[in-house]
């Protein structure tokens, strides 16, 4: 009786931080999709992360750099080889009241860590985490990890209480299509609580009144809406029906950067733009060729990266706005080699050279899954490249759709050949080594690697790189790692996007290059 009265007066304290409409400021945001789901273990998408890391939090924070920073946990430190000490954060509530506890750390590590969670990366690493009390843990490594600060800072805490209540224990599996309680609702410890979810329609946040720290934003409440429709986002943009969309399309940011009453914000993104392919199964799911995979042919992938115009692609689809690469990261995460960002020639001719030594003369078909509402001009850039690869003579067969049947499809690999995005969450190389290059393993290796690639020095080069605490050492296997990828043409690197947010002038707001937006940053005059 006692804890059901102090949650109705937690209850009651909240809603009265947040009266006073009359006064309340409300921010209004369009993005070209949605959040797929509340759940924040449920997609390792960056939209969906910066949606729910309002609402949720991490042990470990980023600052307005993307510097590290106290979030849940107040400090860290290593305590022995495979041991490290995290003081957490007293005084924390849930939305609902519950205090958060050690207990809810080790729960949500499970469930992080279990079945049908998208974030095994987050947490794959770690062999166990020992409760010391209700506010210290030690979490405690398969290997030497000295960067496990950084790749805790997407791994969300959820309540264990609420999760149980709610029948919500395991994450929601989009593969499956298996959603509860959490894909609708929400209940963290973050700077912004759950008012009213409508999937594909409207999604609105109200402040937490409560909140452990002092709130660096003027916002009540915060209204989120997904337009699909480039130009429809932008006439909303310009008719004030909302205060700020991302992203802005590419060919209409000179012209809004003329409005008065508006400001476009640019700058790079840390994220990658690239082709990957079927190379495990014997045969592809999706192709003319019968009894047996092309793409397990170097000198097929190599043909495909050859036909490939990325600068075509940056003038004439990105208006300017990509840089081609030839890494699988781009500068700003820890790694990245210049001097090894060196594509393969532009060269049909080599091209269709290649394609008629693999045993494919006439070339072949092929079908290529394409999200159209996810990365700037993804439907586009899709067909482009299917224009290219047809002057070789390989016919796409393309299937351009909106990522809330896109990302299930590609995750559960039932794709040929398909086109992601990534920027690595720990903005280091490691994290796209593990999740996207390294062979397919436990503990979320290679869970983004959706097509199977796999080269056993690369994993063992990776799983060195994991534990080496000598930068100079480290940096070497990196490159390594990287030039063996690209010998192999694992992937098909295309470019690194840049961002481009627009929003009224009265707008003031934190761009990170991750293409995060934090809403505890944003004041409005």
């Amino acid at each position: 009786m006692r804890k059901t009265l102090g949650r109705l007066a937690f209850a009651l304290a909240a809603s009265l931080a947040l009266s006073g409409a009359s006064s309340a400021v409300t921010f209004k945001i369009a993005d070209q999709g949605d959040a797929l789901s509340m759940d924040p273990h449920s997609l390792n998408e960056s939209l969906q992360l910066s949606f729910t890391g309002n609402i949720y939090e991490p042990l470990v924070a980023r600052d307005r750099k993307l510097g590290l920073m106290p979030g849940l946990a107040t400090g860290w430190k290593q305590t022995a080889p495979l041991v490290w000490r995290f003081d957490l954060r007293r005084g924390v509530t849930f939305h609902d009241g519950t205090p958060f506890t050690a207990d809810d750390v080790i729960f949500s590590f499970q469930r992080a860590g279990g079945e049908g969670s998208d974030v095994k990366t987050y947490v794959g690493a770690i062999k166990e985490i020992r409760k010391i009390n209700d506010h210290a843990i030690d979490i405690v490594t398969n290997a030497p990890f000295p960067i496990l600060p950084d790749v805790l800072s997407l791994w969300y805490i959820m309540s264990k209480a609420w999760c149980e209540a709610n029948n919500a224990k395991l994450p929601v599996d989009k593969r499956k299509g298996i959603e509860n309680a959490a894909s609708f609702r929400a209940n963290g410890t973050g700077p912004f609580r759950l008012k009213s979810r409508d999937p594909g329609v409207r999604t609105v946040l109200v402040r937490n009144g409560v909140y452990w720290t002092k709130i660096d934003s003027n916002v009540d409440e915060v209204v989120f809406t997904p337009i699909g429709n480039d130009a429809t986002r932008v006439a909303a943009l310009i008719s004030g029906e909302i205060d700020m969309m991302q992203p802005v399309p590419v060919q209409d940011a000179a012209r809004l950067a003329q409005n008065a009453s508006l400001k476009i914000m640019q700058g790079p993104e840390l994220r990658t733009i690239f082709l990957g392919m079927d190379q495990k199964r014997d045969e592809l799911l999706f192709s003319n060729i019968k009894g047996r995979n092309p793409f397990k042919d170097k000198r097929v992938r190599q043909a495909f990266y050859q036909a490939i115009d990325t600068e075509a692609i940056k003038t004439r689809i990105m208006r300017g706005a990509a840089t081609p690469t030839a890494l699988m990261v781009g500068p700003g995460i820890k790694g990245f080699a210049a001097e090894q960002n060196k594509r393969l020639p532009y060269d049909p001719e080599a091209a269709r050279k290649l394609l008629a030594e693999a045993g494919y003369p006439s070339g072949f078909e092929v079908k290529m899954n394409c999200p159209n509402d996810r990365y700037v001009n993804d439907g586009e850039i899709c067909q482009a490249v299917a224009g290219m690869l047809a002057r070789v003579g390989v016919k796409i067969n393309l299937e351009a759709e909106g990522k809330g049947t896109y990302f299930p499809k590609i995750l559960s690999r039932n794709t040929s050949f398909y086109l992601l995005g990534w920027t690595p969450g720990t903005y280091d190389s490691h994290n796209a080594l593990f999740a996207l290059m390294a062979s397919p393993g436990a503990g979320g290796q290679g869970q983004f690697n959706l097509g199977s690639y796999s080269n056993p020095k690369l994993d063992e080069l990776t799983a060195k790189i994991s534990s080496e605490t000598d930068q100079g050492k480290r940096s070497a296997m990196i490159a390594e790692t990287f030039r063996i990828h690209a010998d192999d043409v694992g992937h098909l690197p295309l470019h690194q996007q840049a961002l481009a947010w627009g929003m009224k002038k009265t707008v003031n707001l934190v761009q990170l290059a991750d293409n995060f937006n934090p809403f505890k940053y944003v004041v409005i005059k």
